[in-house]
């Protein structure tokens, strides 16, 4: 007999701290799918298997989690793809559509959860680098620099726009050497960001995020402090 696959059909109804993350890294690596024999599903493919534990445990599916392994030197590509034709058309409503890639939107995310949903995009399209630079001078500096992509200018232009509701405001958006754009953040806003994401009373101790990027935050901020 076939196993019944449950999951939360009305997971993206209401709008909750962990539905804004989750919205936020679909926006980044989701996709949504309608078969030939008219099956709805939607669908995350990434290589952090933990993380789509979490996020399967948060929508509450028991779905498989599918890989598939790649070339040499290349990790594997873990998937999640949950069968649902009313998700399907919550998704739809909220603004995503199957050729999401370079049509995508911002969902009227309530102002209160755009963190989280800031913190779900920067998991799958966003990366934090720190490191030294003008190493041949005397006193090198130590930077941060948050940046986010996305094949959509206008979803990187519209998150700029909310950003600045928060008091961030200098980020660069441009076009980058493919065919996507980069939204660039120096060290400032860098570090407003990290306050953003993470540190707000509505974080919980089982909310959902990367931790490895947030260590990189962290560790520059030890380094910082340092007499």
């Amino acid at each position: 007999m076939p196993i019944y696959k449950k999951v939360n059909k009305d997971f993206f109804k209401v709008w909750t701290p962990k539905m804004s993350y989750i919205l936020g890294f679909f926006a980044a690596d989701g996709y949504m799918t309608l078969n030939k024999r008219g099956a709805y599903f939607w669908n995350i493919q990434i290589t952090d298997k933990k993380l789509l534990e979490d996020i399967r445990r948060t929508i509450g599916s028991n779905h498989k989690i599918s890989v598939r392994i790649g070339k040499v030197n290349e990790r594997p590509l873990y998937r999640l793809q949950i069968g649902s034709k009313k998700m399907y058309y919550d998704l739809l409503a909220l603004g995503f559509n199957q050729g999401k890639t370079k049509s995508l939107a911002v969902p009227n995310v309530p102002a209160i959860y755009f963190r989280d949903f800031v913190r779900g995009y920067f998991d799958g399209d966003g990366n934090v680098w720190s490191g030294h630079i003008h190493r041949n001078r005397p006193s090198n500096t130590l930077i941060i620099t948050v940046v986010f992509t996305s094949s959509s200018f206008q979803f990187l232009s519209e998150i700029r726009r909310r950003l600045r509701l928060f008091m961030i405001f200098k980020g660069v958006l441009s076009k980058g050497k493919g065919n996507y754009y980069r939204l660039v953040y120096s060290i400032r806003d860098s570090l407003k960001l990290h306050d953003f994401m993470y540190n707000h009373p509505i974080l919980a101790k089982d909310d959902i995020f990367l931790q490895r990027k947030r260590i990189i935050f962290e560790k520059y901020l030890k380094i910082r402090m340092r007499p």
